[in-house]
């Protein structure tokens, strides 16, 4: 049953429902917020009271809140991140995919700082696949580096890439110090690389993926492998990546 106060009304102060109005109070903090967020007070990317707060401010149990934050969610004006909060949704981050693409600049390029996380690595055989895809024979030594990429601290993407271990010898170490592929495939003296290759996919976000992206169960990833070589263009790493589909807007370049 709705949550309605069918009370006598009384006069309404700043941050006060209309009881008594029929209307029920999780639609109108719902609109209250929404309203807040359409005319610039909550700004995109800001921080929302915590539930206890908002139903102390409403004047209601955190039940209550919880609903009216939720068709701000199922609207698509706030997403609630686990362990951080809920936030006011920045507009998808315009990603462009093109011969030269870089997580770090196309992140500062919108605005918003960039922030590479070091997951884990490995050096493992080349499977078939992997095999294929950096031009090497089955069984070469491969090493294995997974990694997650946050915009503002927001996840984006989650992924795991492959690089000849005779090429990149600790190349996992000095990207878990910057936290930037770039920089680090520089200290190897490997100074520029261009995308060879993309596809893309979609499907729901397996377990490890809504982990990693803070995503609610049925929410969708687009998966995008890639396929990137050096200057004179060899193969330097096959990769793919999750990202979550309604943070980013992908855009093909020539």
């Amino acid at each position: 049953m709705d949550d309605v106060d069918h009370g006598v009304m009384t006069a309404q102060e700043p941050g006060d429902l209309r009881r008594g109005s029929g209307v029920a109070l999780w639609k109108q903090i719902a609109e209250t917020l929404e309203g807040e967020i359409a005319s610039g007070q909550r700004r995109a990317g800001a921080r929302l009271p915590v539930e206890a707060e908002l139903a102390e401010r409403f004047g209601v149990n955190r039940h209550t809140v919880r609903r009216a934050l939720s068709v701000l969610a199922e609207r698509g004006l706030v997403e609630a991140t686990a362990g951080r909060g809920t936030f006011v949704k920045e507009p998808p981050l315009r990603y462009p995919i093109g011969p030269r693409t870089r997580f770090s600049e196309i992140v500062l390029a919108s605005g918003r700082e960039p922030h590479g996380r070091f997951l884990g690595s490995q050096v493992e055989t080349a499977s078939p696949e992997v095999a294929r895809e950096l031009c090497v024979p089955p069984g070469t030594p491969v090493l294995r580096i997974d990694t997650m990429h946050e915009a503002d601290g927001v996840p984006i993407s989650c992924g795991t890439a492959w690089f000849v271990q005779a090429r990149c010898q600790d190349l996992d170490l000095v990207y878990a110090a910057t936290g930037s592929l770039t920089r680090a495939l520089s200290t190897l003296g490997i100074i520029d690389f261009r995308r060879k290759e993309t596809r893309l996919g979609a499907r729901p976000a397996d377990e490890r993926e809504r982990e990693l992206l803070s995503l609610a169960a049925g929410r969708s990833v687009m998966v995008v492998e890639r396929v990137d070589v050096d200057v004179a263009g060899v193969p330097l790493q096959w990769g793919r990546s999750s990202f979550a589909a309604d943070r980013v807007q992908l855009i093909i370049k020539p």
